[in-house]
């Protein structure tokens, strides 16, 4: 199966999938300008063994984005025919987790606190979690296109967490 396929398969209106396209796209560029890994206080933090390699970010990441436009622009179009109100909750329960999302960049890299971070993170995996829980409403296949999203969410939280506990907001 081609992602042509896939994304005629979850999404048979365009400009929903250009929509949320582009909101994930947004989150994604603000994400990378806000991330500075080579930031002397960044290169400073005592990290865990357990953290990937860096390369694994920007693959992950990518990849969990793109399930989220072609997922999220399907339910959306699935719940717009079958419950417009549950449809409308979707697309704002979609923008708090995006902002969310692109916030913990910043209150990370750019704020410099992790302590905040990592709250952020939390409130990041429950939305994650939600959105997938919102997703399935619309189609049970479409929950689980989001689950890796919420598991990577918790797994960020943990690190997060972790980063926090070892060095501190100094």
């Amino acid at each position: 199966m081609t992602i042509r396929d896939l994304v005629r398969r979850f999404s048979s209106s365009p400009s929903t999938l250009a929509a949320t396209s582009a909101a994930t796209l947004a989150t994604a560029v603000t994400g990378s300008l806000a991330t500075d890994v080579e930031s002397r206080w960044y290169r400073r933090r005592e990290l865990p063994p357990w953290q990937p390699p860096r390369l694994a970010f920007p693959i992950v990441w990518t990849t969990l984005y793109a399930d989220i436009a072609v997922t999220s622009a399907a339910s959306l179009t699935r719940l717009r025919q079958t419950d417009p109100r549950a449809a409308r909750r979707f697309g704002v329960a979609l923008g708090v987790n995006l902002a969310a999302n692109a916030g913990w960049t910043v209150l990370f890299f750019r704020a410099r606190r992790p302590s905040v971070a990592t709250v952020g993170a939390l409130a990041l995996a429950a939305s994650s979690a939600d959105l997938a829980r919102r997703a399935s409403a619309a189609d049970r296949a479409h929950g689980w296109a989001l689950a890796p999203y919420a598991v990577w969410c918790t797994f960020a939280t943990a690190l997060s967490a972790d980063i926090w506990r070892r060095n501190g907001d100094g």
